[in-house]
């Protein structure tokens, strides 16, 4: 009589080593990498843009603490029925459960203050930042697949083989015994396709007016955002019955167009993105 072998299915382990007692997640070093390279590639944009690379520097050293308390408030505050019994756990970032649309408000909010004091427009600070944070989303998505989350509804093993995915994601879709749509992996791949359409047309003579980059990064991920979001079992809720994500996609989806379609209308239309003189020569110029 043979003996039959079934294959174990195990998930990957969510902490990349440690260091004694601190334990180092994957979710961390996907999210730091994901920063690096988006930092990276700003730097490189703005100085074609005359952007000063030390501002961009000093303004990440605001920014990023202020995407990460943003975030995870944000998600806290919709899930506080939980929290409320467990605030112990509200620090506890290591293990998920941060908003996206939370660090892009507290990000946001440095960038337009900082800009402001440094004397920077803030919509080419913004048209510069814009197609690199897409990508830090792309990655970032990543962490989310390392901790099981970000998941859609359960489907078949048959469909996500349809998907021709390799078998690593996979075994790390199956979650509670039950296979789920890899939603992490919509999301991160329209991303990187936002960020794709972005480079490539962002140089494009006389397509953008400043503040145009930023405006359609909005509009091209809150869409997604709003569909991949429908598909999700984990989406924080308002009332028990709104999709706090689908919500916020369609103001912000609704409120770029419409300023979009603002500013090519004012009197004085914004300057091309591509001005062949970057705006601290122009400064000097105009003195």
């Amino acid at each position: 009589m043979g003996v039959i072998f079934s294959p174990i299915i195990a998930a990957l382990n969510p902490i990349a080593f440690r260091l004694g007692p601190i334990a180092v997640h994957w979710y961390g070093i996907i999210i730091a990498s994901g920063v690096v390279l988006a930092v990276t590639l700003a730097v490189r944009e703005g100085r074609l843009r005359g952007i000063d690379p030390d501002d961009i520097y000093d303004m990440i050293l605001w920014a990023l603490p202020a995407a990460l308390i943003a975030a995870r408030l944000y998600y806290v505050v919709f899930q506080w029925s939980y929290y409320q019994h467990h605030p112990g756990e509200i620090i506890a970032i290591w293990d998920g459960g941060i908003a996206i649309y939370g660090s892009l408000i507290g990000a946001g909010l440095v960038v337009f203050f900082f800009c402001r004091s440094r004397f920077i427009p803030v919509w080419l600070m913004l048209d510069v930042a814009a197609p690199t944070v897409i990508l830090g989303q792309a990655i970032g998505r990543w962490g989310n697949f390392m901790n099981q989350e970000a998941f859609g509804r359960v489907t078949s093993l048959a469909f996500l083989q349809g998907l021709h995915l390799p078998q690593f994601i996979l075994d790390q879709m199956l979650i509670d015994g039950a296979y789920r749509q890899p939603t992490f992996l919509y999301e991160s791949t329209w991303d990187l396709l936002g960020f794709i359409v972005l480079m490539s047309l962002r140089h494009y003579p006389g397509l953008f007016k400043q503040g145009e980059v930023f405006l359609s990064y909005v509009l091209w991920y809150s869409l997604g955002r709003f569909f991949i979001e429908g598909m999700r079992t984990d989406s924080l809720m308002l009332f028990g019955i709104i999709r706090i994500s689908q919500l916020l996609s369609v103001v912000l989806f609704v409120g770029a167009l419409v300023i979009w379609i603002y500013r090519r209308r004012a009197t004085v239309t914004p300057p091309d993105y591509l001005d062949g003189t970057p705006f601290r020569e122009r400064t000097n110029l105009s003195k």
